[in-house]
């Protein structure tokens, strides 16, 4: 945080609802008509969104009932290593900004300890090493790098200058100034709805050299390059770098799945629900099964599993909405065909990562050969390095790559591509035996092979702004008790944050939909909607 100012948080910018503040009110989320609690209301997934829904639900003293396919964590993954190490891989989400206010609502009202994420550059990482076109440079800095780095680091800082005035932007979101915030944003979504990442750059005169932009794309700045997002809407780009959500990232002790899990364990505050109840209690049999089918049944909705099905007269979908066109058959009238066609055209971000233990963090060491965060054009392309103190085993991420980067790693086995990476590895730092030092299996995953998940994250192309639009205003509009929410729902791409905050956009839809409504002193995200929501365009 900048002295004297105040902080920089995911405060929109096309929908600027304070979710950090409403959760915070004295006043609470919501009431319910008295004849409505207890009232079982479906919860479909149990990510991060899904948790965070049946757990305000809970609190409000509603009964979710939480559908989960697989574990719950949902893109939360932690993994043990095997042979008993008490060390953990995330496999998904696995760093995050203190800007992500809401999120951090939930970190540390279960008491989860963080710690800095060794980011590229960045003093957790120590040292890095950046590794192109053949040439390694070891650096403990941005200013450390030579000339034609930080040329492209200030080209990339001048055209976010040029084209997305930040200055505007950030004192509008620190100030929280909503009709100053939508007057520079909702100008900037109608100029550059059809723009893609690369054609934003390329037209800058700052990033006039191709070498520039070539060297931008590969190693980046911030969390590494940029090439792979180069294809998506810029501005999917700008409501990250703009608010903060790159700034200071954190990773949680002990895995991100702790939040999850902490989740369904922790106990309720619920004036309806007895001491000590939590959604642990009210699964005495953990998560229902896997949802195959939602139809309409009366004025409620019919969930479906292989061991048959149960009636609600509300329920949260939160899996990623391209599992509603593949894997859960869906009754078609229960979303407008809008909503079905921005489904249809949802694009989703491919990921693979694979992590190996050793063991200990040997590369702390002050005396041998030195290992680093590295960032390189070679496939590894991002390799980071982890621990939780000198007596534990270390971590490192051997690689953390996407879209066609993934697709080249995708058909090949764990044990293939492990060893695929240590030779490309070794070619960067040939003077360190990481393999000796291996303990333990690797562990790793591709998200787009993963049949419950059939992708990383949601990143829109250009021109899709509008099937966003009608994504996450569905929660308002819906009148059968079905409501979406997830992170590819959410206007932040890939970030948890969203995920949370459209969780809480289904939790005032469900208590509405039941006949309650929000304290008066505490509006909710719907009933604000008219005033801040996000701008229209023209669709003819």
């Amino acid at each position: 945080m900048t002295a004297g100012l105040a902080p920089l948080t995911m405060f929109g910018p096309d929908f600027p609802f304070a979710y950090d503040d409403w959760l915070r009110h004295p006043s609470g989320l919501g009431r319910l008509p008295a004849e409505r609690h207890g009232t079982e209301v479906a919860v479909v997934g149990g990510g991060i969104c899904g948790l965070v829904t049946a757990y305000e639900l809970m609190r409000l003293g509603l009964k979710p009932v939480v559908y989960e396919a697989e574990r719950l964590g949902g893109r939360m993954r932690s993994v043990r290593f095997a042979d008993g190490l008490d060390t953990v891989a995330d496999l998904g989400a696995m760093r995050f900004a203190p800007a992500a206010t809401t999120l951090f609502h939930y970190v540390n009202r279960l008491g989860l300890r963080t710690e800095a994420f060794p980011n590229p550059l960045s003093p957790a990482a120590g040292t890095t090493f950046v590794d192109l076109n053949g040439r390694t440079h070891q650096v403990s800095s941005a200013d450390d790098l030579p000339p034609v780095y930080r040329e492209v680091g200030e080209a990339w800082q001048r055209t976010i200058a040029d084209g997305a005035e930040p200055e505007l932007i950030e004192a509008a979101l620190r100030g929280r100034d909503v009709a100053a915030l939508k007057t520079v944003w909702n100008r900037l979504v109608a100029e550059l709805d059809d723009q893609s990442f690369y054609g934003f750059i390329s037209r800058s005169k700052a990033f006039a050299s191709f070498r520039h932009r070539e060297i931008f794309g590969q190693v980046g700045f911030g969390a590494g390059g940029w090439d792979t997002d180069f294809p998506n809407s810029i501005l999917e780009i700008l409501r990250v770098v703009l608010t903060g959500a790159e700034h200071d990232q954190q990773r949680i002790v002990g895995g991100a799945q702790s939040l999850p899990d902490g989740l369904w364990k922790h106990a309720s505050d619920s004036i309806f629900w007895p001491a000590g109840t939590s959604l642990a209690t009210l699964h005495p049999h953990g998560p229902a099964p896997a949802v195959t089918s939602i139809t309409r049944c009366g004025e409620g909705l019919r969930i479906s599993t292989a061991d048959g099905h149960r009636d609600y007269p509300a329920a949260v979908v939160t899996p990623q909405v391209r599992l509603l066109a593949t894997r859960i058959d869906v009754e078609e009238s229960l979303l407008p065909t809008e909503v079905w066609t921005a489904i249809e055209r949802t694009h989703y971000m491919g990921a693979s990562k694979v992590f190996v233990a050793t063991d200990r963090p040997f590369w702390k060491d002050a005396q041998g050969p030195r290992l680093g965060m590295t960032l390189t054009d070679r496939l590894p392309r991002s390799m980071y390095l982890l621990d939780d103190g000198p007596d534990c085993p270390g971590i490192i991420c051997l690689s953390y790559v996407w879209n066609d980067d993934s697709l080249k790693l995708g058909p090949l086995s764990l044990a293939e591509r492990t060893d695929l990476l240590l030779r490309r590895i070794a070619r960067i730092h040939p003077e360190v035996e990481i393999r000796a030092r291996i303990i333990g299996e690797p562990v790793g995953i591709t998200w787009e092979d993963e049949p419950n998940f059939l992708g990383a994250f949601r990143a829109n192309l250009p021109g899709h702004y509008r099937y966003q639009h009608r994504l996450f205003g569905q929660f308002r509009s819906a009148r059968n008790g079905l409501f979406l929410a997830g992170d590819d729902v959410s206007w932040f791409s890939g970030c948890s944050e969203g995920a949370v905050t459209t969780g809480l956009n289904a939790v005032w839809a469900v208590v509405r939909h039941l006949g309650g409504s929000s304290h008066r002193d505490n509006p909710g995200p719907g009933d604000v909607y008219d005033d801040i929501a996000p701008v229209t365009l023209p669709y003819s």
